[in-house]
C-alpha cells in the first residue's frame, strides 16, 4: 500500500464512522442538545471531563462555551475538570485518581447542572465516578462513548443521554466526538441565540 493509499483510507475509514453514527445517533444528538440548552437558559452550567483526548475535548468544548463557537454571543458557563493541576494532584494524591473528577463534581456541580463525561471505550474509572457523583448531585449526565458503551452505558438513568460512536478504532471515535461536540455547540447557539 503507498502511503497516498494509507492516508486516504484514514480519511474513508473517518466518514464511514460518521455516516454509520449518524443513522443511529442523531434523535440522541438532538436529546442532548436540547437538554444542555435548556439547563444553561436556565442559569445552570455544564462540567465535562475525559482522560487524554477526552480531556483535550472537554477542555475545547468549555472553551467553545465560555468564549464562541462560530457566532458572538454572551459567555456560557462551561467548566473542563481537566485543567486544575491542582486540584487534579492532590486529590490523587490524597483519595486516588479514580477520584480526580468526582470530588469536583461534588464539590461545583448543582442539581440541574450538566455533566459532560467523555470516555472512548466507555470503562473509564474517573469518569464512570464522576457519573456516580453527578447522580448524586442530580445532575443530568450527557455521556460520549464508543465500542459497546462500556459500563458508562450501563450506569446511565432516565433523563441521561449516550451518544456513542460507531467504531470499534480510538481514532475513528475520537473523530466522531469532535463531530458531537461541535453540534452540540452550534445547536446550543442555536437555541439560545438563534439568528434572525
Amino acid at each position: 500500500m503507498t502511503l497516498e493509499a494509507r492516508l486516504k483510507s484514514h480519511f474513508e475509514a473517518s466518514i464511514a464512522a460518521k455516516q454509520k453514527t449518524l443513522q443511529q445517533s442523531l434523535p440522541a444528538l438532538a436529546q442532548a442538545a436540547r437538554l444542555m440548552a435548556a439547563a444553561l437558559r436556565a442559569g445552570h452550567k455544564v462540567l465535562a471531563c475525559g482522560n487524554g483526548g477526552s480531556a483535550g475535548d472537554a477542555q475545547h468544548f468549555a472553551a467553545e462555551l465560555t468564549g464562541r463557537y462560530e457566532r458572538e454571543r454572551p459567555g456560557l458557563p462551561g467548566i473542563a475538570l481537566t485543567v486544575d493541576t491542582s486540584a487534579l494532584t492532590a486529590i490523587a494524591n490524597d483519595y486516588s485518581f479514580d477520584q480526580v473528577f468526582a470530588k469536583q463534581v461534588e464539590a461545583l456541580g448543582c442539581a440541574g447542572d450538566v455533566l459532560l463525561a467523555i470516555s472512548t471505550s466507555g470503562n473509564s474509572p474517573n469518569v464512570t465516578r464522576a457519573i456516580e457523583a453527578a447522580h448524586g448531585r442530580q445532575m443530568a449526565v450527557v455521556a460520549l462513548t464508543g465500542r459497546d458503551g462500556g459500563r458508562i452505558a450501563a450506569m446511565l438513568r432516565e433523563g441521561d443521554v449516550e451518544l456513542r460512536s460507531a467504531s470499534d478504532v480510538t481514532a475513528r471515535i475520537q473523530e466522531v466526538h469532535i463531530l458531537f461536540l461541535h453540534c452540540l455547540c452550534d445547536a446550543i447557539d442555536e437555541q439560545l441565540y438563534p439568528r434572525n
